[in-house]
């Protein structure tokens, strides 16, 4: 059967002349005899295991060769930000950490900043709180790049380097589910502070899990930063400048690989990071090897950093998580049970049986919230993507006007035909790889 007879894939014509749709047939039984020009355009995704989820490279090719590549987006459209205008600010956040999945705390973190500076309370957070977000996001970076790292070995055929990629972040994950309930999606990061305190036993599975990281990534490094093959594929694979990176607003690991130390956590920073002890890691390789470089090395700094929180949060056992204006603080602090969450016994005591005020106040500021100012701002931090920023506005209700998010990995997509165009068909796997792109952050 030719295509000519193919009822699910037609002929079009366009100004540029015809256009053949071709579903599934071996290339030896299609019919191309008169066919003028020698590139062709294919799809690469939504539906294909090395596009990070459900992003569609529209690739023109030439042979082997890549002429043109263009990114196609908006097939996870999720309409957070809109959905978000109809919640509380508090609700807010149950719904932005579903942006990057792969990285949930950063979103939360980002538009929570932008909250806290709308009501002005940035100085009065408690440095329990404080000290809580840097842990996780520090965490949450480590598990990031460990995604980053077991996806793109395994595009690559370096199938142990995925396993031993995810029964790491598996640790980490444990770590999450113990603090916050949940493995993903946790929304612990609220408005005046966290979600709650440490459980029960904490300190020391953190200082486990920190001892294991420890021995374990090291491995990744003997496994690849020699490997023959592995440097094969990636040197010289994807290349992008700094001149390219700041034409095209491209941040994170890609643009510190230029040799360039942008990181807001030392350049702007905010929950207190500049009291803590670490590198920027830059190289000056501009490529997808030396982009892999950079996470490996990164979550060797993270570790540094969590190893200080955990010291202060010892410290500071039993401080306040919350800011004390009990008009912004959620009314308890919640209590991880049996059913993941739950208000804490004391609390239900004290709005049931012994105060009529407490439980009137309970009843407005979960299901009305409470009020921001008016005005707008603009809130960004260090995801372990880039820079992932948030423009909050209020009209001066207990809702937002609009909160709009500059996703990392959005801004960095723009770099597609930059790295591909030129290359091979098989090196635009590996380019996208570099980049880390999450589609849920892409398709808000």
């Amino acid at each position: 059967m030719t295509i000519h007879d193919d009822p699910y894939a037609g002929t079009t014509e366009t100004p540029e002349g015809p256009v053949f749709n071709v579903t599934g047939q071996d290339w030896d039984s299609i019919d191309v005899e008169g066919i003028e020009g020698d590139t062709l355009v294919v799809n690469m995704g939504p539906q294909h295991p090395s596009t990070h989820g459900v992003l569609r490279l529209i690739l023109e090719i030439d042979g082997e060769r890549v002429r043109g590549a263009r990114a196609g987006i908006g097939y996870l459209h999720t309409g957070i930000e809109k959905n978000m205008e109809f919640r509380t600010w508090t609700q807010g956040v149950t719904f932005c950490t579903r942006m990057d999945y792969v990285a949930p705390f950063s979103n939360e973190a980002v538009y929570v900043h932008g909250v806290e500076k709308l009501l002005g309370i940035t100085e009065d957070i408690p440095e329990r709180a404080q000290v809580l977000r840097v842990l996780l996001l520090e965490l949450n970076r480590i598990s990031s790049h460990l995604i980053a790292i077991a996806t793109g070995g395994m595009e690559l055929g370096a199938l142990t380097v995925m396993t031993c990629g995810f029964r790491d972040r598996e640790e980490i994950l444990k770590v999450f589910e113990a603090i916050t309930g949940l493995r993903m999606n946790h929304a612990y990061i609220r408005p005046g502070g966290v979600a709650q305190d440490l459980p029960d036993g904490s300190i020391q599975q953190l200082r486990d899990t920190v001892a294991l990281l420890k021995k374990r990534l090291p491995e990744y490094a003997a496994l690849c930063n020699a490997n023959p093959i592995f440097k094969g594929r990636l040197m010289e694979v994807g290349h992008l400048d700094l001149a390219a990176c700041l034409a095209l607003g491209v941040t994170g690991p890609p643009l510190r690989a230029t040799g360039y130390d942008w990181d807001l956590r030392k350049k702007r920073p905010y929950f207190g990071y500049e009291t803590y002890d670490f590198d920027v890691i830059t190289r000056n390789e501009p490529d997808s090897y030396g982009r892999f470089r950079i996470r490996l090395d990164e979550m060797d700094q993270s570790l540094r950093i969590v190893e200080q929180c955990i010291d202060r949060l010892e410290a500071s056992e039993g401080e306040p998580v919350m800011v004390a204006d009990k008009k912004i603080a959620w009314p308890a602090q919640l209590s991880v049970g049996a059913d993941g969450q739950g208000n804490s016994p004391e609390h239900i005591k004290h709005i049931m049986g012994e105060s009529m005020e407490a439980l009137i106040h309970h009843f407005k500021i979960v299901t009305e919230g409470f009020r921001v100012p008016t005005g707008q701002v603009w809130a960004e931090i260090e995801s372990p993507k880039g820079v992932i920023g948030c423009h909050v506005v209020s009209d001066g209700g207990t809702r937002p006007y609009r909160a709009h998010f500059r996703d990392p990995s959005f801004v960095n997509l723009q770099a597609v035909a930059a790295m591909c165009e030129g290359a091979m068909l098989s090196d635009v796997i590996v380019a996208v790889a570099s980049i880390d792109p999450v589609m849920g952050g892409v398709d808000r």
